[in-house]
């Protein structure tokens, strides 16, 4: 699933298209582009025609177009999603869901997903021009106003696996599987280590580390393994050649040349150098500890 580096080169390829543009009409292929929309796909068209795009904006791995009083269109990429940017006259692509044509007649934008677990709905924007639906999603470390004390204390107080800590998007949102990994091996802490018995500095320096990658990803145009992740223009990103974790087991550590390990986490897969970020002793229960 795209993470903050890959949603944020979206958004700033679609300010950079959209921005300032009316929507004239919008064509949806089937309704599960817009299950989320509870009132119907006919109700998310015709509320979109006529509509400016006052401002593209972003969360963690959130995007929305600001459609102007209070209205915003919210874009879940999910596995697969992509917003490209294409003429009218572009061939229609196989997994095509949604496509805006505007006002001006120029390129449209079309919502392309193989997968189909993203989608398309409009929400109410409130406090800061955020849509109600993710409210309870928490600034990510590259907004102003991520709250850098308040978080490291939000994480001081879990007890568990930082990395656990780290995915939840009500603590700090935007990191995914890749900038965790990224990020834990840049500490030295590993994964499974519980939060709370992590420094407040420690963990301070964790999030730093996460936003430092993140930053850096964002230069390259994000991490694409395949052709899903791509920018509004087809482009895909390059930072998987700068990974040193993730996705790199058997790989001599970049640090000490131990080879980088797998292990299964959530359903997932994590990557750490076993020299670097030694795996922590498993804590007794208290019936064990007697």
């Amino acid at each position: 699933m795209p993470e903050l580096p890959e949603v944020e080169v979206v958004r700033r390829g679609l300010a950079e298209h959209v921005l300032g543009r009316t929507v004239a009409d919008v064509e949806l292929d089937g309704h599960r582009v817009a299950r989320r929309h509870v009132a119907g796909p006919q109700d998310l068209r015709d509320r979109l025609a006529g509509r400016r795009v006052a401002d593209v904006r972003r969360r963690g791995k959130y995007l929305w177009l600001d459609l102007g009083d209070s209205l915003g269109l919210l874009v879940h990429l999910g596995m697969s999603g992509q917003l490209l940017v294409e003429d009218a006259d572009a061939p229609r692509e196989k997994h095509l869901h949604a496509r805006f044509r505007f006002t001006d007649d120029g390129p449209e934008l079309r919502f392309v997903d193989q997968r189909t677990f993203g989608g398309l709905a409009l929400a109410d924007l409130g406090e800061g021009g955020v849509p109600t639906t993710i409210a309870h999603i928490a600034p990510d470390l590259l907004e102003a106003a991520f709250d850098r004390p308040a978080v490291v204390r939000r994480v001081k107080a879990r007890d568990s696996a930082v990395k656990r800590v780290l995915l939840d998007q009500t603590v700090a949102s935007g990191i995914g599987n890749i900038y965790a990994d990224e990020a834990l091996w840049r500490a030295g802490v590993h994964g499974e280590r519980v939060a709370s018995t992590l420094t407040g500095p420690r963990i301070g320096r964790l999030l730093d580390h996460a936003a430092q990658v993140m930053r850096e990803a964002l230069d390259e145009g994000g991490t694409s393994f395949d052709a899903l992740y791509v920018n509004v223009n087809g482009a895909s990103g390059y930072f998987d050649r700068s990974l040193a974790a993730y996705g790199q087991a058997g790989r001599p550590c970049r640090r000490c040349g131990t080879p980088i390990r797998r292990e299964q986490f959530m359903n997932r897969s994590s990557f750490s150098c076993p020299r670097c970020q030694p795996r922590p002793r498993r804590r007794l229960t208290p019936r064990e500890r007697g």
